[in-house]
């Protein structure tokens, strides 16, 4: 088995040959070091650079950087150990290129695409984007895919390359502000700015309900059954359902403060009005439950 692991496998030039023990080390030491590179960037990014306050992003690619720079010097340092010139991996590098350039194009067009997206920043992690009519939000940004947390906790795994190039909405790129808007029919014999005062009074209550821009409250519509009011307003998100849960928020308290001012939110009826020439004449109108009618025939 020695025999075997130390015969010359090539020659590099006249003065040096390669054999398979000193090849199967050098593997195994580039996978060592790999593993090694990982771990020492990891425990820099979080004891170190985590000090100095810096955003996820930035500590992602120090994270990454770290990792590339500590492979390549423990790389070059163990093929110098074993007395393995760089210039022995030359054709095969070469011939390994050609091959997975086509091979692993899609790969390496996302690794590609993953770095574009952590240096211009269209895509931060924790931002809150809406990908193909999808919301939700970004926990990682891979070398291949980025990772998206969807509001119903369902996780999407989107290649870099698509999301590069995808037309997709970044909620919270500048700020985490988000504006949504709550609609509210109130009866026709409302006071309509009563209906105003006690819609402002619930805003400013609210803790994520932000003053500056200031709320707005639209006096819509003269509906069918209903004087439409809509509230638009600017909230503060950490994640995707608190949204959900500030316009939960807004309407629980208008029918609770509609209640108590005797407000009454409006629902779809009609009046019927029948007029006579005379006064005198009238006929018998008879009113019949047509869904009692079917389930008693049922």
């Amino acid at each position: 088995m020695q025999k075997l692991l130390s015969k010359p496998l090539f020659s590099i030039g006249e003065n040096f040959d390669v054999n398979a023990s000193q090849i199967l080390l050098a593997i195994l030491f580039v996978i060592l070091a790999a593993l090694f590179s990982h771990y020492i960037s990891k425990v820099l990014t979080r004891k170190v650079l985590a000090k100095f306050k810096l955003a996820e992003d930035d500590l992602v690619v120090f994270k990454r950087l770290l990792f590339f720079i500590f492979l390549a010097v423990i790389v070059v340092t163990t093929l110098s150990f074993f007395n393995i010139p760089l210039t022995a991996f030359a054709f095969i590098s070469g011939a390994v290129a050609i091959g997975a350039g086509f091979a692993a194009k899609t790969v390496m067009d996302n690794f590609i695409s993953g770095w574009i997206l952590m240096s211009e920043r269209p895509v931060r992690i924790k931002d809150i984007i809406e990908y193909e009519g999808q919301i939700g939000r970004v926990i990682e940004v891979g070398n291949r895919s980025t990772l998206i947390r969807r509001i119903d906790g369902a996780h999407m795994v989107i290649p870099n390359n698509s999301l590069l190039q995808a037309n997709l909405i970044n909620w919270t790129l500048v700020d985490p502000n988000i504006r949504t808007s709550v609609k509210v029919g109130v009866g026709y014999d409302s006071d309509v700015v009563r209906v105003k005062e006690i819609l402002e009074e619930i805003l400013k209550a609210h803790e994520l309900v932000i003053d500056d821009p200031p709320p707005s409250i639209i006096f819509e519509d003269f509906g069918d059954s209903a004087l439409i009011f809509e509230i638009w307003f600017w909230a503060s998100v950490q994640e995707v359902r608190d949204l959900r849960t500030i316009r939960s928020d807004i309407r629980f308290s208008i029918n609770q403060q509609f209640k108590k001012e005797g407000i009454v939110i409006a629902y779809p009826q009609r009046d019927l009005h029948f007029k006579f020439s005379d006064a005198e004449e009238s006929f018998p109108v008879a009113i019949k439950n047509s869904m009692n009618q079917d389930d008693n025939k049922g």
